[in-house]
């Protein structure tokens, strides 16, 4: 029998994979890793305002070992958005085997490595791994809607 916890990761990348293709969380990374737990599993959860607030909030695990499904994924990422140019982070769901499934210029599956040679949009830096948060930390204090 899957724990609740099993069943929140199965639900989100389940929702995760559905949305492949989806260019609607271009600049949205953290809404949609957000929206992959929110939807498919009725609850609310509070991260921070972008993927690098939330990294700091959740105090992401060094980039060794590899992330667990379900984990979220940070990189750090410079670049100007609503006229701020600030570190605003990508963030990307764990499938596993150093496999996320994140939004780009639409959502896509990547090795995590290989998110660090991908083309960034103009005027931003390369995103850099810088760890990850497990599913446990992500859904504390969560509400059910």
């Amino acid at each position: 029998m899957k724990t609740r916890t099993e069943n929140y990761i199965d639900n989100a990348i389940t929702w995760a994979m559905s949305q492949l293709g989806n260019e609607d969380y271009c600049f949205r990374c953290l809404a949609f890793v957000e929206d992959a737990y929110e939807e498919s599993n009725e609850i609310e959860i509070f991260g921070g305002d972008c993927a690098k607030e939330s990294a700091d909030e959740y105090g992401v695990n060094p980039p060794t070992g590899e992330p667990p499904r379900g984990a979220f994924v940070f990189f750090d990422m410079t670049g100007e958005l609503f006229d701020v140019t600030t570190n605003w982070g990508h963030v990307g769901l764990g499938l596993g085997e150093g496999r996320i499934v994140h939004a780009w210029d639409e959502v896509r599956i990547d090795d995590i490595n290989a998110v660090e040679a991908l083309e960034p949009a103009e005027g931003w830096t390369q995103p850099r791994y810088i760890g990850w948060a497990p599913v446990e930390r992500i859904l504390q204090g969560h509400k059910i809607r």
